[in-house]
């Protein structure tokens, strides 16, 4: 089956057509208003058998790829405001590409299905009874599709290593940790939003509730503050930029603001590994992938410094050895595999979408095949 995977993001829909052996065949970066550009890659594109659709949040109902249609599209729509950086542009692509294909099947594929597996413990916020129930106050947790693609092919890489226990850092302008034991994801930093966790290139990650609301009553207005939190803190907040190669550059120049962003980002960084390595119950591989996680061996070198104590360390000669391709940068005495894979949601996309159409279901939850109209 050859699979059209559509990304969605702020500026650009990513397009990669992948065959029945997850080759991709053709590729291409459009202007979601571009319908011009769109229809011409899908002429080009030969033999669309189904679209992938990558949407941020599910919400409670969706923990599995589901056949798009009408009724699923409202439900999604009813998740903006949980997702207003992601959701939106997703929505936007399924419509642009479903009149591109309008005879062609369409799946749409959660980042938070691969959290679902949480348990009561992991995912339950100390709050009311009555406003959990009430608005679905839950943890979700994001970037499922790369955690899921990232511990897969860390089992594979490490052939006669243990690769029970997995902590996946998503390490990009958005940036989460999943733990991971035996494939099944058993906690993650991202919550209720994609706002929690470490800081990311504009958004704040984790911070004092309780200084939230004093910031409200000090005539903050709620549209300010979620502003604020959503593109205006990180590290952008710290260090006005979120491009964290200016700014380790920066910091290798003695910026004191670039220096204070990376300090920042390492400090909750490493604190989560942590955290996660304490939900998985020890710590057999720790997985760098996203475009910091890929792309920057001198932070996880810094990370590995600060992480000894549970095993992590990085090999200079297996970082050149790795030549950009997904590898083991671990000396071979350490006792935690550290690996670095590259994100290609493009393969799980179309893996879940093969699976659910040929096979009517994916994971855990309910297929539906009604098509869109």
């Amino acid at each position: 089956m050859r699979v059209l995977v559509v990304n969605a993001g702020s500026s650009s829909l990513k397009l990669r057509v992948l065959d029945g052996d997850d080759a991709v065949v053709a590729s291409a970066d459009v202007d979601p208003g571009d319908g011009g550009a769109l229809d011409a890659f899908v002429a080009g594109a030969p033999g669309l058998d189904a679209v992938g659709h990558r949407v941020v949040h599910g919400g409670p109902r969706h923990t599995a790829p589901v056949v798009l249609d009408d009724a699923v599209v409202t439900e999604l729509r009813a998740l903006v405001a949980l997702a207003p950086l992601h959701q939106p542009q997703a929505l936007a692509g399924i419509e642009a590409v479903g009149r591109a294909l309008p005879g062609v099947p369409a799946v749409a594929c959660f980042d938070t299905a691969f959290h679902s597996t949480l348990s009561a413990a992991a995912r339950t916020y100390p709050l009311p009874r009555e406003w959990r129930e009430r608005f679905g106050l839950r943890r979700y947790g994001f970037h499922g599709l790369s955690h899921a693609y990232a511990a897969r092919r860390a089992a594979e890489l490490v052939d006669g290593h243990p690769a029970r226990r997995i902590v996946t850092c998503h390490l990009g302008a958005g940036s989460s940790l999943a733990a991971v034991v035996d494939g099944r994801c058993v906690d993650t930093t991202m919550g209720f939003t994609p706002n929690e966790g470490i800081p990311m290139a504009t958004r704040s990650g984790s911070v004092d509730v309780g200084m939230l609301t004093w910031l409200l009553d000090q005539g903050v207005a709620p549209a300010e503050l979620d502003d604020g939190l959503q593109r205006r803190s990180g590290l952008t907040g710290l260090a006005g930029t979120g491009d964290m190669r200016a700014l380790t550059d920066a910091a290798g120049r003695g910026e004191p603001d670039a220096r204070l962003a990376v300090e920042v980002w390492l400090h909750r960084l490493c604190s989560a590994v942590g955290a996660m390595a304490a939900s998985t119950g020890g710590l057999d591989v720790l997985v760098f992938t996203g475009g910091i996680g890929e792309h920057s061996p001198s932070l996880r070198a810094a990370v590995a410094d600060r992480l000894g104590w549970l095993g992590v360390a990085v090999s200079p000669q297996a970082e050149l050895a790795r030549d950009g391709n997904d590898g083991d940068v671990s000396p071979p005495a350490a006792t935690v595999r550290t690996l670095v894979v590259n994100a290609r949601e493009d393969i799980e996309i179309a893996r879940d979408v093969r699976a659910t159409i040929d096979g009517g279901q994916a994971g855990r939850g309910r297929v539906v095949r009604r098509p869109m109209r």
